[in-house]
């Protein structure tokens, strides 16, 4: 290990990490991406009146907390408005065809090559799923008097930019992956999510006058983040035994090695929030199309109660609807992936058993039992993220701060990951990384 001067860690690995010409250019090359994606969030579509469109996120709470996720693109409008989220949507999709179409589940069992393929099926899917998505967007802003109706060339201009928008956003984040640091999807949503919390501190400023309650909400803020990082790293290990034969000197010996099966307590990770988010907008996005502001109905109530910014005890509701779809989704996702990992069978082939369990249908009732049993916490951990923002707003009465618990889990998640990469980088070249 390299002597260095005495430092304070992390600034001393940032030195590290630029001071090594390839690491340094994957660093570069990954803000100089971001740069470009914020300029490209600023780029507004052909055709959209921005005082209609001001009115229409001032009116409606539920377009302003989706509005966070991509970084204010979507207040304004711009070709970046939907985001990489079409892609993480045919991601999802794919996710859940898999094991149910045979030739997908064949494909996806032929190594490298079969995952490419996948990848490319996913990455058409991604196109027509971009066209619904941008359409739905503007037939809302038609709706608000934000777009002309009438003008059939305007409207297909409007979502074949939002297409080429979704699918250069996605390219730029497939540069990152292959070129930068970090998985590079997830970096692009990060840059989204973080690049509105300036905003979001300046709504706080508003609370000034409820200093108790603010300063009660940014420690549950705190504690929330330290149970993220807490959860996203917690994971119990299984302990393995491979047996097996050395030929030396003519016979035959038989050794044994002794490794673990790390299984994580959050192993879906964001995805369960993200179906039980997409699950419970649904409705009121739906409903928001046939909402008459000079004859309020039925439409109306389905907003009201579908919305995560609804006063109680309308707003009840949504919170304790996305609690239980937050606690179901992740016991799916888990077995979903639990299944197609195929744990069981994978140690068996290898010449592996977990010690005082025979391999084979005990082996699989052991690793279930346990995934079961795990799998409560993290489900009772992400609900509680879930319906975190509820919480913090109703205890402080703080309502100014619109905080995402979604984009809480997801920056904290990518900040993680990236330090990992960025600690693997060091470790390899004989350096000290960020964690001790």
């Amino acid at each position: 290990m390299r002597q260095r001067p005495s430092r304070p860690r992390l600034l001393q690995a940032m030195i590290d990490a630029f001071s090594l010409p390839d690491l340094r250019r994957r660093i570069l090359i990954t803000v100089g991406i971001l740069v470009i994606f914020r300029f490209v969030a600023h780029v507004p579509l052909p055709g959209v009146n921005p005082d209609a469109l001001r009115e229409l996120f001032e009116s409606n709470a539920l377009l302003g907390m989706l509005d966070l996720f991509s970084g204010g693109a979507m207040k304004q409008f711009s070709v970046a408005a939907m985001g990489v989220y079409p892609y993480i949507t045919a991601s999802i999709i794919m996710i859940l065809l898999v094991p149910t179409i045979p030739r997908l589940q064949a494909l996806s069992q032929e190594g490298e090559a079969g995952r490419n393929k996948i990848n490319l099926i996913t990455h058409w899917l991604m196109i027509p799923l971009a066209g619904l998505s941008g359409y739905g967007q503007l037939v809302l802003l038609q709706r608000a008097g934000a777009v002309d109706p009438t003008n059939l060339m305007l409207t297909t201009t409007i979502v074949v930019s939002l297409i080429a928008g979704t699918v250069f956003l996605v390219w730029l984040g497939e540069l990152i992956t292959e070129y930068g640091i970090g998985n590079g999807i997830s970096i692009i949503i990060f840059g989204g999510i973080v690049a509105g919390y300036p905003q979001m501190i300046q709504q706080g400023f508003l609370a000034k006058g409820n200093p108790m309650g603010l300063v009660v909400y940014i420690v549950i803020v705190l504690i929330t983040v330290v149970l993220i990082v807490i959860f996203t790293e917690a994971h119990r290990r299984i302990p393995v035994q491979y047996a097996r034969s050395v030929f030396r000197g003519g016979r035959m010996y038989r050794q044994s090695g002794t490794t673990h099966i790390p299984m994580r307590v959050n192993s879906s990770g964001m995805i369960p929030l993200i179906f039980a988010m997409s699950v419970v907008l649904f409705p009121g996005i739906v409903a928001s199309y046939f909402v008459d502001p000079n004859q309020p109905g039925f439409a109306d109530t389905i907003v009201r109660w579908f919305s995560p910014m609804t006063a109680l005890p309308a707003g009840a509701f949504y919170w304790i609807f996305y609690f239980l779809l937050a606690l179901a989704f992740t016991f799916f996702y888990t077995m979903v992936t639990y299944q197609q990992q195929d744990l069981p069978g994978t140690l068996q082939r290898q010449g592996g058993f977990i010690p005082g369990i025979r391999p084979g249908k005990n082996t699989a009732s052991y690793l279930s039992g346990v995934i079961n049993r795990i799998t409560w916490a993290g489900a009772l951990f992400l609900a509680f993220v879930a319906v975190m923002p509820f919480l913090a707003r109703t205890v402080t009465n703080v309502q100014q701060i619109q905080l995402s618990s979604l984009g809480m889990l997801i920056v904290v998640g990518v900040v993680l990951d990236t330090m990992k990469q960025l600690e693997a980088q060091l470790v390899m070249r004989r350096y000290e990384g960020f964690i001790k």
